[in-house]
């Protein structure tokens, strides 16, 4: 397990343990409340409350135990070590392919991946191809579906 570790920006690694506070704080107590009331019902083994209350505990202690994981191995990059110009984890990358409008990605931790949003993960294929370029760099994305050229038109902390 030492070998583990969970990169992340520092405003992952707050919402990480804001998210743990409201598992720990609201989530538990809210399902251990329902699990209580399901009880009164009668014959647990028909009883589909309890049941849904007790896999909704399970699904609450899962994500729990996963991010304390993640909090305990939490690996977070200060970008102020990593010179302006060069893509790492927690900063805005803006990329061009070809005569494409460009496109601007946050590289961010797995566990803050949010596509969505321009938030990639270093985990993805554009991420780890860009990882360690510095603006002005052609890259090669290679995917699934076959590879692409970017080119790192700007690069700024996130």
């Amino acid at each position: 397990m030492a070998d583990k570790s969970y990169p992340m920006t520092a405003e992952g690694k707050k919402k990480l343990e804001e998210e743990l506070e409201d598992l720990k704080k609201v989530k538990r107590p809210e399902v251990i409340n329902r699990i209580k009331i399901a009880r009164g019902f009668g014959d647990l083994s028909e009883n589909s409350e309890y049941s849904a209350a007790k896999d909704e505990q399970s699904v609450v202690e899962s994500r729990i135990s996963q991010v304390i994981e993640m909090l305990q191995y939490a690996d977070v990059v200060d970008t102020n070590d990593i010179a302006h110009d060069e893509v790492s984890i927690g900063k805005k990358v803006t990329v061009q392919e070809d005569d494409d409008d460009p496109e601007v990605y946050t590289i961010v931790g797995s566990a803050e991946s949010d596509p969505d949003n321009g938030k990639i993960s270093n985990d993805s294929p554009i991420a780890q191809a860009l990882i360690g370029k510095r603006v002005g760099d052609d890259v090669t994305v290679q995917t699934p579906a076959g590879s692409y050229t970017l080119t790192i038109k700007a690069v700024d902390v996130a």
